[in-house]
């Protein structure tokens, strides 16, 4: 293995670009909404809005119904996978990178022994996949349907195990934009129609990774996939990459040919949804979270949608009404107000869900409230 000294160093702001660039924040891409959620390896979908936003942010034209219309003709599902949080897949991910991650998914179980006791888990997940696939169901059925064969176990224990131990997707009108609809589950072999494929090889995901989030350690592909282990696979892989290091020495890996824009590189405001996975895809979260923000995109467990300025997180928004309240963590100057004001009237215009012809309401800033 080489010396650290050979490896040049990337600083924060350098990363940053970097980042941005794979993520599609430095300029809006000529791209479908398909192909990027490909390319992103999907997009954080704990709530039903932020894929939407997410791709509003990074690509060019971009309109909810394209996304909408994914959903409904099945190319794109909802479903449990990376971090054990409910992600926007296309259809070939959704059939191949659960099994990836699904040993993450069994050792969850495992947390939730002692409300299983006498539990087996084999017939379990057996008889629940015979009940969502003969309809989609609610969780709170699948439980009660479990809760007749095991009535002594806790409920919350069986619920968990249902939703880690099959590959559920939520159906639609669930997740299609301007619909709503209760979380209703099946497995995504019987919503797709199709086998669950084989695991896909780890070596290509962590190029996949590397493409969407790089430069990266091994612990930010482990962050941002939630497994651990993953040093072989990198290792394998090493004569193939490029190897950097970062200001505190530690190692980075990227692809030869990926984009690193240079660390001047203008980079326009975004508004990104609640849980947007470039703040939650690295274990070293300061190429875009500054260490004296950090933790203020969040109260408790809830994640508020977030403003960068300048590649970097520097406040909070809130869409209500056809109205965009700005909350900025601390003084930016007069051109950055601007261009956020812009990109805000973008925002509204695109995604407020105002009437054809009605002119955007004003951006407006205000005190950080929290």
């Amino acid at each position: 293995m080489a010396s650290r000294t050979t490896h040049p160093v990337l600083d924060t702001r350098a990363l940053n670009r970097a980042t941005l660039a794979r993520q599609l924040l430095l300029g809006r891409a000529e791209m479908s909404a398909r192909d990027a959620v490909a390319h992103l390896l999907g997009l954080q979908a704990q709530n039903v809005k932020p894929p939407y936003f997410q791709l509003h942010a990074r690509l060019v034209g971009f309109e909810p119904a394209e996304l909408a219309g994914l959903m409904e003709s099945r190319e794109v599902v909802r479903m449990v996978t990376m971090r054990s949080t409910i992600h926007t897949h296309t259809a070939h991910d959704a059939l191949t990178l659960r099994p990836l991650v699904q040993p993450a998914r069994d050792r969850e179980v495992t947390y939730f022994r002692k409300g299983l006791d006498g539990v087996d888990l084999d017939r379990l997940a057996h008889r629940a996949r015979a009940f969502v696939e003969g309809e989609p169901r609610t969780m709170a059925e699948i439980r009660e349907d479990l809760l007749r064969q095991w009535p002594d176990a806790d409920p919350q224990s069986l619920s968990v195990a249902a939703r880690c131990l099959l590959p559920l997707v939520q159906v639609t009108p669930r997740g299609v934009w301007g619909r709503s609809g209760q979380v209703r589950l099946t497995t995504v072999e019987n919503w797709l129609g199709e086998p669950a494929g084989a695991a896909q090889p780890v070596d290509d995901v962590v190029l996949r990774y590397l493409a969407a989030f790089g430069p990266a350690s091994v612990k930010d592909m482990q962050t941002w996939a939630g497994v651990t282990r993953l040093r072989e696979a990198f290792e394998r892989l090493r004569p193939q990459l490029a190897v950097f290091r970062d200001e505190n020495g530690v190692e980075l890996f990227d692809l030869p040919d990926a984009p690193r824009p240079d660390a001047d590189t203008p980079a326009p405001p975004r508004f990104l949804p609640e849980f947007d996975n470039l703040l939650l895809s690295h274990a070293d979260r300061t190429r875009v979270v500054p260490p004296e923000v950090k933790g203020r995109s969040w109260t408790g467990n809830q994640a508020h949608c977030t403003l960068l300025v300048d590649g970097f997180l520097a406040g909070l928004w809130r869409l209500e009404g056809g109205v965009l309240t700005v909350e900025l963590f601390g003084r930016v100057p007069k051109a950055a107000q601007e261009e956020i004001v812009a990109e805000g009237e973008k925002l509204i215009a695109d995604m407020g869900g105002l009437p054809a012809g009605t002119a955007a309401s004003p951006v407006r800033f205000a005190p950080i409230r929290r």
